[in-house]
């Protein structure tokens, strides 16, 4: 798994007093007799029954309209996020469940002006993104020649990367990969340069964050491997001067992560499930992350008047957008006692990819791609969702744990975590396209984090299969979590391809390489 940089995230509230009973209309426990292995395929069948697509999709009706009447966005500390916060707990506390808010102060950053031209040899303009907490530059940018760092396994990550004088004064073009972006832009700075540009390593755009903005030296911005090596070849033909344009506000705000649970159930036993609420500041987030919000609400709410041997768990995190915010301060704030009582996560973020691929994450590492497996527990979490996906002929493949949603907290902590997702700025392989359909040579997600992730962006098959994966996972785990302890054989799910898609390939709030 991914080491993932500690961000300063401060809990207002504590969560200590989710342990306690929260209202459940109906709970309470099966006879002494019931096998919970018997209960649980029962609640299972009946949660698959009833929960749907076009249930959920009045979820995220609701999402844009929130976001139509707030600047088309539902960003973490705005309106829109506080107004769909809303819009979940109402429909919680109308199904009988106790709804609280788990509150917290984090650092909020918007992207003022993000811009990159070559000014000579030849004059060019190259889509660029900045970087989360980036460092700004004035206005009307810096104009300064590229300077290319040596591509090795540790690309700028090193000051031995940086030859003495070569990048004082100039724009350091650094590839992806081997540390952090936050160690890539400091150790560039360290070598004079004022300002750099991170390039991708696989294909796609490259959104990126420095994690928080007290590490922020010069300003960074991501662009294409594309662009970038066509970009790097030109300064070893000769002097490129380019104008880099990062412009970046931050400040303190509060937002809060919605938690509910049922009634019933053992709270020595706690199952937990959650997507996040918020969008980016770009667009409306329909489906990152409206559809997993979407579903784990519309299979919560079938839950409502069910009964229950194990206490179930579900949060919409906020500020997830800006590193997994809203996740990490829910998990810190937890005794190691109340940790100890979580004996699993599932995670579901983006689950109805336009262009999909059913991507499940890869628990035991049995595809030998990317970081490592998840604590003990997440190859049984992994099996119990490819065996359901077995049962319906539905395909799929594994993706690594990248370490970049919000599972990452938890797999920190050591709970065995797991989940699925549909692609985002991967590019979808041909192999992929006969398989799922959809488009050879695009994106999962061709709108991912931009304005257009609308209603319109929402493949209903996807998530259909996605809303019964939780249904399933959720009536299974409710009454038997013996299954975590079950031995499983590793069985490879095409981790190549699925690891190219990867969780969230460059993602907004990515801290890792």
């Amino acid at each position: 798994m991914n080491a993932r940089k500690c961000r300063t995230t401060v809990a207002a509230v504590s969560v200590a007093g989710l342990m306690a009973p929260l209202l459940l209309i109906g709970a309470g426990t099966a006879s002494a007799h019931s096998a919970p292995a018997k209960e649980a395929a029962k609640l299972s069948r009946k949660l698959v029954k009833k929960s749907n697509a076009q249930d959920a999709y009045r979820h995220l009706r609701q999402f844009q309209q929130i976001a139509d009447r707030n600047g088309n966005t539902r960003v973490a500390g705005s309106e829109g996020h506080r107004q769909s916060a809303q819009y979940v707990e109402g429909l919680l506390q109308k199904a009988g469940y106790s709804v609280t808010r788990h509150a917290f102060d984090y650092p909020f950053s918007e992207t003022l002006a993000q811009s990159l031209r070559v000014v000579s040899p030849q004059q060019q303009d190259i889509p660029v993104n900045a970087m989360t907490y980036s460092a700004s530059s004035p206005v009307g940018g810096i104009t300064a020649p590229v300077a290319v760092v040596p591509v090795d396994d540790t690309t700028g990550c090193e000051p031995e990367d940086y030859a003495s004088g070569t990048f004082t004064g100039k724009i350091a073009l650094i590839r992806r990969g081997g540390c952090t972006f936050a160690e890539k832009q400091a150790a560039a700075a360290d070598a004079g340069a004022v300002g750099a540009i991170v390039y991708n390593n696989t294909e796609g755009a490259l959104n990126g964050t420095l994690g928080e903005p007290s590490v922020a030296r010069i300003p960074v911005g991501g662009v294409t491997q594309k662009d970038g090596e066509e970009l790097a070849a030109k300064a070893a033909a000769g002097t490129v001067t380019v104008n880099l344009e990062i412009r970046t506000f931050v400040e303190t705000r509060r937002t809060y992560n919605v938690i509910t649970e049922t009634r019933g159930g053992d709270p020595r036993n706690v199952v937990m499930f959650g997507a996040h609420l918020d969008s980016v500041a770009e667009g409306p987030g329909i489906n990152d992350n409206g559809s997993g919000s979407a579903g784990i609400l519309e299979v919560a709410l079938k839950l409502a008047h069910q009964k229950t041997k194990n206490k179930v768990r579900f949060a919409w995190w906020s500020a997830e957008e800006f590193g997994l915010l809203g996740s990490e301060a829910y998990v810190g704030s937890l005794s190691a006692a109340d940790r100890a009582k979580i004996k699993l996560y599932l995670n579901f973020d983006m689950i109805a990819s336009p262009n999909y691929v059913q991507f499940v994450y890869d628990g035991d590492d049995s595809d030998q791609v990317g970081a490592g497996p998840g604590p003990e527990g997440s190859a049984q979490l992994e099996r119990q969702i490819t065996d359901y996906l077995d049962s319906r002929r539905i395909p799929y493949e594994g993706t690594d744990f990248t370490g970049r949603s919000d599972y990452g907290p938890f797999i920190e902590a050591g709970i065995p975590s797991g989940g699925t997702f549909t692609g985002a700025e991967g590019i979808k392989t041909a192999e992929q396209a006969k398989v799922y359909g959809g488009k050879a040579g695009v994106a999962y997600d061709p709108c991912y984090h931009e304005a257009c992730d609308t209603l319109k962006n929402i493949n209903m098959k996807a998530f259909d299969v996605n809303i019964d994966v939780i249904a399933n996972a959720v009536g299974q785990y409710a009454w038997d979590t013996s299954i975590l302890s079950k031995p499983v054989k590793p069985r490879n799910t095409k981790g190549s391809a699925g690891s190219g898609g990867g969780l969230h390939e460059g993602h907004g709030h990515e801290v890792t390489e």
